[in-house]
């Protein structure tokens, strides 16, 4: 039976910082990290999706939290078949774009500038992995890729690329995850021991993904959009800005436990990020999972006696 980890999507999103949700002293980067890491024992970098890491800053992560701290990584947005803003690549590595194109995709690259990307991305996240405190590299598809032949090869190709660092996978297409092509969407998963991303978000949308639990490796994920009847919005604060109340969440309870119980580690990340939203919601979750029979949530790390 392994440890359920609970954490939030962020630890500096801008709402949050202005929430009251750390201590009025706590002020800089790194006592910010240090504070998060005093509280829950997960976190997920979202920053990685906008940007490629920089090597040292992953090397700052590590040093700035404890043994037993874990990072889940969002994958760069055009190694997930995103639209790229030509200015998030290195500088050596960037394009002209065509007069009128804002964005690029990995298809509009020269293959040797891809293995860059490739390879520079996973470089510089080799220092948490190295830490002990890599989770795994969240390749969260768009709504354009569905099932099909071509797009499971691609993910066999970023499972591939990543490793050492092992990968989680969340669709963003109903066509996976339809009662058709579940099986097969789980089957696939599973027998390249390759994290199924379990979600609770709104329904009914074109790319909502019914809240199917599922384990498809020794380690398994689950994520918390929120379920903001503003889904559809363009303000990302609209669509994540919500408060899940503790009814909603204990109906998860007996379903993270018995992920649990099939599992050698469960991350928990609230993504409903906006003001302390998340950080309320993961207390509470992590609380009533506290209050289950043999449910083993894990707490926050031991930290340094030195800060």
């Amino acid at each position: 039976m392994g440890d359920i980890l609970v954490g939030t999507a962020s630890w500096t999103d801008k709402t949050l910082l202005r929430s009251g949700w750390y201590p009025p002293d706590v002020t800089t980067p790194e006592e910010r990290l240090r504070y998060y890491a005093s509280v829950f024992p997960l976190v997920e970098v979202d920053s990685t999706y906008y940007a490629t890491p920089a090597e040292e800053t992953a090397r700052l992560w590590a040093q700035r939290t404890p043994p037993g701290f874990t990072f889940d990584v969002k994958a760069f947005s055009l190694l997930t078949c995103h639209p790229t803003r030509p200015a998030a690549l290195p500088k050596d590595l960037r394009v002209e774009m065509a007069p009128g194109k804002k964005n690029l995709y990995v298809q509009d690259l020269d293959p040797a500038v891809v293995d860059q990307v490739w390879e520079r991305f996973v470089s510089a996240l080799m220092p948490l992995w190295e830490a002990g405190r890599f989770g795994a590299v969240l390749f969260q598809f768009p709504r354009w890729f569905p099932i099909s032949k071509r797009n499971k090869h691609y993910i066999l190709e970023c499972k591939r690329r990543c490793d050492p660092l092992r990968i989680s996978v969340e669709f963003r297409n109903r066509t996976w995850m339809t009662e058709e092509n579940q099986a097969e969407t789980l089957d696939f998963l599973r027998s390249y021991a390759i994290p199924y991303v379990c979600l609770d978000m709104p329904q009914g949308y074109p790319c909502s993904i019914p809240p199917v639990v599922a384990v498809t490796s020794d380690l398994e994920i689950v994520r918390f959009h929120g379920r903001s009847d503003k889904w559809t919005s363009r303000d990302i604060y609209q669509r994540f800005g919500y408060l899940y109340s503790p009814e909603e969440l204990k109906e998860w309870t007996p379903k993270l436990c018995e992920l649990a119980r099939e599992t050698a580690s469960t991350h928990v990340l609230m993504n409903n990020c906006y003001r302390d939203y998340a950080q309320t919601n993961a207390r509470q979750l992590a609380d009533l999972l506290r209050a289950m029979p043999a449910c083993p949530v894990r707490p926050p790390p031991a930290q340094p006696r030195d800060g």
